[in-house]
This record gives structure tokens, sequence and C-alpha cells, in this order.
């Protein structure tokens, strides 16, 4: 039903003209069609899409506290990661493949800002997120950005992709900080993305591992229905 209500959601008045005499709700054909129409809207946001457009920023007053936690499971049930022998898995479409421990990703020059992360159950917060900008890292890595997709895997089993336009794009950033101090378990620890040019399940948590490729690998809500591109 979730699914179902977030594909209406995403369908346009001509959309809907196209369904009539459907069952929206309960029929396969119907979901199908809006499907179609999903597909149809990630490629018109992708044409859309400005990568030198940014997203809001916010002064520190704005920021929400206590910041929500958010995810598919409870709190309680967030993964614990030791800082001790973790390591970034890379790989894919980059020159440099070695692995990266936590002390050399807390070395790469790091920035700050303050921007709202919008969530697709209709709530948002304000949060101040630092660390490096991907785009940085990939270039550190070698990687191919003529490639089309990054592709992120998370230690819960989540896992997301997301075009190389977003990921170029100048405020999408590792995230290693929370109001400059070390992520919290709750908000994603050791490391998040943070693209706040999209919805909130485009922002993966708990990353394990990161490859550039140019086959779209899906993601755990993407292979659900949810919209791909999911721009705000």
């Amino acid at each position: 039903p979730a699914r179902r209500a977030f594909l209406r959601g995403g369908a346009s008045l001509g959309a809907l003209t196209f369904l009539t005499g459907c069952d929206i709700i309960d029929s396969d054909a119907a979901e199908g069609a809006l499907r179609r129409i999903s597909r149809f809207n990630d490629r018109a946001q992708a044409w859309l899409f400005n990568p030198n457009k940014l997203a809001p920023t916010y002064p520190e007053s704005a920021i929400t506290r206590p910041f929500p936690f958010n995810g598919h499971y409870p709190e309680s049930e967030a993964p614990e990661i030791a800082a001790e022998g973790y390591e970034l898995e890379v790989g894919g479409l980059i020159d440099n493949k070695e692995s990266w421990t936590l002390d050399r990703l807390y070395a790469l020059p790091q920035e700050s800002q303050i921007t709202r992360l919008i969530c697709v159950e209709g709530w948002s917060a304000i949060g101040s997120w630092q660390g490096v900008q991907l785009s940085e890292f990939l270039k550190r890595l070698g990687a191919d950005t003529r490639a089309k997709y990054v592709w992120f895997q998370c230690a819960e089993g989540y896992s997301n992709t997301i075009d190389m336009a977003s990921a170029l794009h100048p405020q999408s950033q590792l995230t290693f900080k929370f109001d400059n101090q070390i992520l919290p378990r709750k908000y994603g620890f050791p490391m998040k993305c943070r693209i706040p040019t999209k919805l909130g399940f485009k922002n993966p948590k708990y990353i394990t591992a990161m490859h550039v490729t140019n086959k779209d690998l899906g993601g755990y809500w993407e292979d659900r229905g949810y919209n791909w591109f999911s721009v705000l």
C-alpha cells in the first residue's frame, strides 16, 4: 500500500486521465502504468536537472534539534560499526582501488553545509553536515566521471545508485560529522552520503562500499517502486 501511495503521488493529472476506468489502488495493470509514468518522470527530472543549481542553505539557528532519526527500521536496530578496522571498499571504473580507513577519510579536505533533508514520508529537518565533496573524492580515486552511476552499499543491507551528474554536484558530500561532531550511530556512522538536491532515501548511511559503474544497480527503495531520480 505504501508503495502504491508513493506512485500515485507522482502521477500527473494527465496520467490519471490516461488511467480513467482503472482501479488505481488495486489493479496490477494500473500499477504497471504508474510505474511507466514514474520512469518517464525520472527521465524528465534527469533532463531538467541543473548540476549548478544549489539547494538552499540555512543559519545555525535554523538547525532542527534534536535532528530526527530516519530509516526503514527502528533506531534501536541501527547498525553498530566499529571504527577500528573499518575500511571503505571502492571499485568499478576507478584507477585506485585501495580501501580507505577512517583515518585516511578524516584527513581529506572537509566542507560544512547546513541544508534541509526532505523525507518522502512528508517531514523535513535542517542539519549541519561536515565532510568531503563527493566530486573531490571521486577525483582522488581517479574515477571515470563519464560513467553513468555511483553505487553505494551500506552495512544494514541498504543500497542506492545515483547518477553521475548528482554525484558531481558541488553540495553532494561524503559526510563524516553532524554538527561538527563525529557522525553519531543514529545518523549513519561512520559515513553517509549527503545529497541535498534529492529526497532523503537517496542519502545512504552506514556506507561500506562505493563503486563507479555504467550499470544501474538499483537500490533498496527503488527496487520497491520508488522514483529513481527523486530530485527536489
